[in-house]
């Protein structure tokens, strides 16, 4: 594919996987593409970061290798493992079959061939079609060590495997790494990156992406379901509804054949924008109904 040369471009090739995004977003995303930097984007769970990396792979034309971050994960797990059940048959082959030169066996075993690629490793290989996009996934996950580790990589973009060295990317892969701000990460590790929030969007601006994620919605619907639930955010919930959740409720109204929102659909369809029980707790009653009317009183009408 030809090379990303303005932020239009950028725009226009994450609309055309249907992710839509701003100004200031496409500007930031330009930016990492032309200069090599790793992207940070940081935001509240639910906003669009991790499926801009998808975006951003398939308008590429390159394959998406993802790290999915959490607690305990170490060096040596998003890198690499032996992979030992097949060492062990080869032990037994060689045993069997006699005369075992134990230091020449013991140089097989520890080959390319008995070697499990994690994420990566993976993203440091060639790859068809180009560099890959690496997605490092909720890195707030981790701890300090990991965050050390990863800068280490990222600087030099290469792992080193004790038994067979150090492995450098040919081509360094496009980095974005995401956080839902459940901790702060290292400033070392944040500027080795370009940075980002990526914030709830605009009515406006979600009106756009749900049109581009369910189209078949009618602009009736999709104008209360998004007026809805950005009156909902802006009440004291555990956790406030995302964009994909947003998403997700228009699909299940569309399933169920609804045409306009109403407190007992709110009621029957709750569980797609709201994940706790405390939350849901709070729309039951006459809540549903209030935040309803406060939010199609605020539309505009058609």
């Amino acid at each position: 594919m030809a090379a990303i040369s303005s932020i239009d471009e950028v725009q226009a090739m994450l609309a055309g996987q249907g992710y839509v995004c701003g100004r200031a977003l496409g500007t930031v995303v330009f930016l990492s593409l032309t200069l090599g930097r790793p992207l940070f984007l940081e935001g509240e769970a639910g906003v669009g970061k991790t499926e801009i990396a998808k975006a951003i792979a398939a308008g590429l034309g390159r394959r998406l290798i993802r790290l999915q971050c959490y607690e305990g994960l170490d060096a040596s797990s998003a890198v690499y493992e032996w992979n030992f059940a097949e060492q062990m048959i080869a032990i037994r082959a060689a045993e069997a079959a006699g005369g075992v030169d134990r230091a020449r066996l013991t140089d097989e075993l520890f080959t390319e061939e008995f070697l499990i690629e994690r994420p990566l490793l993976q993203a440091m290989r060639p790859q068809e079609g180009g560099a890959p996009v690496l997605l490092i996934d909720e890195l707030d996950r981790t701890d300090e060590p990991f965050e050390a580790f990863l800068l280490e990589a990222l600087s030099d973009f290469q792992v080193t495997i004790p038994e067979l060295g150090a492995i450098a990317a040919p081509e360094p892969p496009i980095v974005i790494l995401t956080s839902n701000r459940t901790r702060e990460v290292h400033d070392a590790l944040k500027r080795r990156c370009l940075y980002h929030w990526v914030d709830y969007p605009t009515f406006d601006r979600e009106i756009e992406i749900l049109q581009a994620r369910a189209p078949e919605a009618a602009e009736q619907l999709s104008r209360e379901v998004v007026a809805f639930v950005q009156r909902l955010r802006t009440e004291d919930l555990f956790k406030k509804p995302g964009v994909a959740e947003t998403i997700d409720w228009a699909k299940c109204l569309l399933a169920l054949d609804v045409i306009d929102l109403s407190p007992e659909v709110i009621a029957d369809t709750v569980g797609a924008i709201l994940k706790y029980q405390d939350d849901i707790q709070r729309l039951q009653g006459s809540e549903a109904k209030r935040i309803l009317d406060e939010a199609k009183a605020g539309l505009e009408p058609v």
